[in-house]
């Protein structure tokens, strides 16, 4: 592909690796830089068009290649020149390829979904008129090369069938995993796949597992003294030795002093028959004339008649 512009001297190397800033590479000592906003309109041009070539010969009803689907995708472009070509002195373009690591859902031989994220071969051309003289093949093996992959382990975004038999020939990639998507794995894909595994915390020991939460846990810890007259009960009786479980509903109530021990309900009853009255209950009835045993004596051996003076 031919270009108005001086294409040799844009890109000084044969192979090119442009990225999302498609940024003009280091140029040649002694050669003259031009304003870098021409340089990079230059490469924008080159890529739009070799986007509208390579979607031409897949029959595609839009290019899937352009410089601004590059400026927004972390996508890299490796592009093919001719060196010894040289129309008015200015170079051609043979071929490119675009590849880019993408979050892909596959299946493998089970039928078993695995998320993965590998290398894509997203678009791939050489010019009709220097197809079959190696230069797929020059370009694709660089790729390999700078990128550290093996053929089986990339993705492939809608191969047509001349990539199929491309990759058949050179690489021996035949068999392929049936997949739902547009993507095609072959076989041995999962071979150096290594998915991220989502680490979950250790089970614990059946052992230390608790019917109780921290809190009530916490709760449990300190005793709530019961009202009165049961915590004047003499201590004679033991607690038992597995309280029954608190409500955790309790965890909010404050805390009072340690707990005093359960007693019978027979030991209960006697000990408040045999306990003295209380002072209050003395204070009642030393203020009541009425109430008092002699009072009542007297009351009671009066006449009717004198009662009734009362």
């Amino acid at each position: 592909m031919e270009f108005p512009f001086d294409v040799d001297a844009l890109f000084p190397e044969r192979i090119t690796v442009l990225d999302q800033h498609l940024g003009p590479p280091a140029r040649r000592p002694g050669t003259t830089t031009p304003a870098r906003v021409d340089l990079q309109q230059q490469i924008m041009t080159i890529i739009d068009e070799l986007g509208k070539a390579s979607a031409k010969a897949q029959n595609l009803s839009a290019p899937i290649t352009s410089a601004s689907r590059m400026q927004s995708n972390r996508h890299v472009v490796y592009i093919l020149k001719d060196s010894s070509a040289r129309p008015a002195g200015k170079g051609a373009i043979i071929g490119f390829i675009k590849v880019g690591y993408k979050k892909l859902f596959v299946l493998d031989d089970r039928e078993a979904h695995n998320e993965v994220e590998p290398l894509c071969i997203l678009d791939f051309y050489i010019h009709e008129s220097v197809q079959r003289h190696g230069h797929g093949r020059e370009l694709f093996q660089y790729m390999l090369q700078k990128e550290r992959v093996e053929p089986h382990q990339l993705a492939i975004d809608r191969p047509s069938q001349k990539l199929l038999k491309f990759l058949n020939k050179h690489y021996n990639l035949e068999t392929t995993v049936p997949q739902v998507n547009n993507f095609v794995i072959f076989e041995g894909f999962f071979a150096h796949q290594h998915p991220p595994s989502r680490k979950l915390p250790p089970k614990r020991a059946e052992g230390d597992i608790k019917p109780y939460s921290s809190s009530d846990r916490e709760f449990l810890k300190v005793a709530v003294e019961p009202p009165w007259p049961l915590n004047r009960a003499p201590r004679r009786a033991t607690p038992p030795a597995h309280p029954p479980p608190r409500s955790s509903s309790l965890g909010n109530s404050p805390e009072r002093g340690p707990l005093r021990p359960f007693v019978p309900e027979q030991e209960l009853l006697r000990s408040l028959r045999l306990c003295p009255p209380h002072p209050t209950a003395r204070l009642l009835l030393a203020a009541d004339p009425g109430g008092s045993p002699a009072q009542r004596r007297r009351t009671s051996s009066l006449p009717r008649s004198e009662e009734s003076r009362y």
